[in-house]
């Protein structure tokens, strides 16, 4: 029904996740797996073991061969150990039919399959918005009207919105199923994390906006659906073979032998609370490629907001992150849906915002109102994880690695920041972003985008936080390239100590190259 799906590779390893329309037991080059039900659907992740640095592969169902289908002009299915030298990373993917521009990724996919496999990224990194709940297509929309049918009237659930987990299915279906993704998806790993729009538009922006959305009849079954659904088609392929032995929910989905949505949902609705500044769960993870590490950071679900707490992830979380943070690398890339550093009039602005919400009475009011009509929730607006980030960073740069990279998205421009910190790292610090990937903003938008950037606004904005108490930045930023507007993918090509950020329109032109990397001092 969908995938196959290359997640995980490691240099020996690899999962292949597939979905099925009834059970069966899955084959990928020898390797089975047994499916699993989830509501009237069925998955499967195949972890595949002592592979070769190629290994070319076929999906068979009950030993029948499900794909590649027959007479496919797509080059055949392949996993690729080894060294990694490429890496893609984009977010905000809008449904395929979606009037937003071209689909940077589909023009990316159709460029690869000419393409010798020399040239393919190894690595495939989605920075959130696979699926948008809350803005899906007009087809999407009708089946929904038809799919509830008159017994769901007057559940308050919401038109045209997603809520239960077979309705998130058929987003992941209308964004993944397209023939060239389908393809792309099939042979370069893909790394994932979710933000706001794969729940609902601004999902924990504060403590006033989960309290308002709590009170809503339908947001129950929306959060129980949404995480449900993540945990099936996105975290599940984040986790290498170890991690997956040791996942109780994992083992616990492959013993149960019925219907496991239920359990899914339960869990999920554990994993959405918040108790004494924990949460139960933790998305975050990390990859290894090579000299390369990958730390993803959850901006979203981990966000702890009650009790007069404002924090990006938890302090135990983040106490995770940082040690992961350290080891033997080139290159440490940090990934985040949101930017850490911003345009400097938006980063200014929201640390000041933060402080505005937290006054009693109409200013708070005011400024919470603010808050949501302009999304003001990235980094700089949970001032102390910014700070405690920008820290980890500075001393992540001062422990061998040539680089330290932010990769994010979600802005709907794309750009590349220089940090440097007061007293010089060792390691190049910089912010790469790629955004759109297929939601190109209305061009009204740009000269917004491009006055942020401006020293102007940035010198009266950073006057205002300061004269209301926020304290000074850590680092100082320098955007080196940018704003690049329009839908893109990005490219990170590694070469030793070296990088090269690329960016790529849907066109296929190449509108930034920058070249990252210091000798060792």
């Amino acid at each position: 029904m969908l995938g196959p799906l290359l997640r995980h590779v490691n240099d020996s390893s690899a999962t292949v996740w597939v979905e099925t329309d009834s059970p069966c037991d899955v084959t990928i080059a020898g390797h089975t797996a047994r499916t699993f039900q989830v509501g009237a659907q069925h998955f499967a992740l195949v972890l595949l073991e002592n592979l070769g640095p190629r290994t070319e592969y076929d999906v068979r169902l009950d030993g029948e061969t499900a794909w590649p289908q027959v007479g496919s002009d797509f080059p055949k299915p392949v996993i690729r150990t080894g060294d990694v030298r490429r890496i893609a990373f984009g977010s905000c993917r809008a449904a395929p039919h979606q009037p937003v521009g071209p689909d940077a990724l589909d023009a990316f996919a159709q460029r690869l399959m000419t393409a010798p496999e020399e040239e393919w990224p190894q690595a495939l990194i989605l920075l959130g918005d696979q699926v948008y709940a809350d803005e899906p297509t007009e087809a999407t929309k009708q089946w929904l009207s038809d799919h509830r049918g008159e017994h769901r009237r007057g559940t308050g659930e919401p038109d045209g919105e997603v809520v239960h987990f077979a309705e998130y299915a058929r987003l992941y279906h209308e964004t993944w199923g397209d023939p060239e993704i389908r393809w792309l998806l099939s042979v370069v790993p893909t790394s994932m994390i979710f933000d706001d729009h794969d729940v609902r538009d601004d999902w924990n922006t504060s403590a006033v906006w989960r309290k308002e959305m709590a009170s809503k009849p339908w947001w129950r079954d929306r959060i129980r659906g949404a995480i449900s659904s993540y945990w099936v088609y996105q975290h599940l392929g984040n986790l290498g073979p170890d991690e997956l032995a040791q996942d109780p929910l994992y083992a616990k989905v492959k013993a149960h032998g019925a219907d496991v949505l239920p359990l899914l949902e339960e869990f999920a609705e554990e994993a959405d609370k918040e108790a004494a500044g924990r949460k139960s769960t933790w998305w975050s993870y990390r990859r290894d490629f090579g000299r390369a590490r990958l730390l993803m950071v959850d901006t979203r679900s981990g966000r702890i907001l009650e009790d007069d707490k404002r924090q990006m992830v938890s302090d135990e979380e983040f106490d995770w992150i940082e040690r992961n943070s350290e080891g033997d690398f080139d290159h440490l890339l940090i990934g985040s849906s949101l930017p850490w550093l911003m345009p400097h009039a938006l980063s200014h602005f929201q640390s000041l915002n933060e402080i505005g919400a937290r006054k009693p009475g109409w200013q708070g009011r005011a400024a919470e109102k603010i808050r949501q009509a302009l999304d003001l929730e990235h980094w700089p607006a949970f001032r102390e994880s910014f700070d405690r980030l920008s820290r980890m960073i500075e001393k992540a740069a001062n422990n061998g690695s040539a680089t330290v990279c932010v990769l994010s998205g979600d802005v709907h421009h794309s750009y590349v920041a220089e940090a440097e910190f007061l007293r010089p790292t060792k390691a190049l610090v910089t912010q790469l972003v790629c955004s759109p990937v297929h939601n190109e903003p209305p061009k009204v938008f740009e000269p917004a985008f491009r006055l942020s950037w401006s020293r102007a606004a940035a010198w009266v904005f950073r006057r205002l936080a300061t004269l209301a108490g926020v304290p000074d930045d850590l680092m100082r930023w320098r955007k080196i390239s940018g704003p690049h507007f329009g839908n893109s993918v990005a490219l990170l090509d590694l070469d030793g100590r070296r990088a090269r950020y690329r960016l790529l329109s849907a066109t296929g032109a190449e509108t930034a190259s920058v070249l990252l990397g210091r000798e060792p001092q």
